[in-house]
């Protein structure tokens, strides 16, 4: 991609009520842009971080065997009067037959009882990518909180309760592994299940001073707490714990036949008897997630994007108005998009200044600099944006990698 076609612009102002990291540097670097409180739109740079996790989300949850689905985001007011949940504080206001989706276990639900009938249907998990409205009250911190979210929401189907157990521990450790992979230290906090379930849930907690939870974690085995359930010692170790924010990036829920006692979802057992279908329940802020990102990933020059998850692999620059400097660029441009590397290309007619400063802003992993400085010394300058080396290599050395 072309810098000076792309959607995507930087800018050296930011509008006077950002109050976050991320909506700051997201915002400046052309990534989002605010449309109303808690509403962005995605600009090119952010859509190909948010493909990015999508793409490591998908892989982890097809791994524990989830089915990707589309539910809608308009659904029937009728199947949330039947589990009590069509007037909760954070849902929009109802119309008079349908809801905006603020959670998908009214639509998963009897869907499921289409296909369920006997014990030999279970186990099986569907999962989506899918928009979600909640009417926050306190929309704010940028991409942390908003009213339009992007989320990726697992269910799972059960016939006892070790069958979700088992899941419930497998869909955990792809967490981590989600986590890890998008360049993020999670820890796994104990909370309460809120408007989804009477049962203790598990949140996925980033430790950040723009995380809006206080939550406690165990400094020997790094378990953790949400404050509400008001513990003291660390339950499993007995270590001490401190008191820290957090920014929940996903949470996993034991819903139990909450749902299933709603939408009568049953399955007959081997004896031909009829039992109630056990569900559980796995989220993750995909949006949210590119916030966390950037409030961890960040100097104060800007951006510094994890790899799996950057918009682009390089950053490549081309300076002054030397003809011969430009076909140089052009030609290494052109050679590495037809090795399928993901590139974004600086060829404004701007000042090295101006180009390094949009550069560390966006935060791209690797920047490659062509000028006649550097075809004097014989190639190309590189720099990782994560260090101050620089160090000149040939162009058919760059390519060759």
């Amino acid at each position: 991609m072309k810098l000076s076609q792309s959607l995507s612009q930087t800018s050296k102002t930011v509008a006077h009520d950002t109050d976050s990291i991320n909506a700051k540097l997201l915002t400046q670097a052309g990534f989002v842009k605010k449309e109303a409180a808690g509403v962005y739109s995605y600009l090119p740079f952010g859509r190909r971080v948010l493909a990015k996790i999508e793409g490591i989300i998908r892989e982890e949850m097809n791994a524990i065997g989830g089915q990707e689905i589309l539910m809608p985001a308009l659904t029937p007011l009728e199947n949330w009067k039947k589990t009590g949940r069509d007037n909760v504080e954070i849902a929009f206001k109802p119309t008079e037959k349908t809801v905006l989706g603020w959670s998908h276990e009214e639509i998963i639900t009897p869907l499921a009882k289409q296909r369920v009938k006997s014990y030999r249907d279970l186990p099986f998990a569907a999962y989506q990518i899918q928009t979600k409205f909640r009417n926050e009250p306190r929309a704010k911190s940028g991409l942390l909180r908003g009213r339009e979210f992007l989320m990726k929401d697992l269910y799972s189907f059960h016939t006892t309760q070790e069958d979700l157990a088992e899941y419930y521990e497998r869909a955990k450790q792809s967490y981590f592994k989600v986590f890890e992979r998008c360049g993020l230290k999670s820890f796994l906090v104990a909370a309460g299940g809120g408007d989804f379930t009477e049962n203790i849930s598990h949140e996925f907690q980033v430790l950040t001073e723009a995380g809006e939870d206080r939550i406690k974690i165990c400094e020997k085995c790094e378990l953790g707490w949400n404050v509400e359930l008001n513990i003291s010692k660390c339950e499993k170790c007995g270590g001490e714990l401190r008191e820290t924010k957090g920014s929940e990036v996903g949470n996993i829920f034991d819903l139990g036949t909450k749902y299933s006692d709603a939408f009568d979802l049953n399955f007959a057992n081997k004896e031909g008897k009829q039992q109630k279908v056990l569900m559980g329940c796995y989220g993750i802020g995909v949006s949210r997630l590119v916030a966390t990102i950037a409030e961890v990933w960040n100097d104060e020059k800007g951006l510094i994007w994890p790899e799996s998850v950057a918009p682009f692999q390089i950053h490549l620059i081309s300076l002054g108005k030397d003809e011969d400097v430009k076909k140089e660029a052009e030609r290494i441009y052109k050679k590495l998009r037809e090795r399928n590397v993901e590139v974004l290309f600086d060829e404004r007619n701007c000042g090295a200044g101006e180009k390094f400063a949009d550069a560390d802003l966006i935060g791209i992993p690797l920047r490659i600099v062509v000028s006649s400085k550097t075809l004097e010394k014989g190639g190309m300058e590189i720099k990782k944006r994560n260090s101050e080396k620089v160090k000149i290599v040939k162009a058919d050395e760059i390519l060759k990698k």
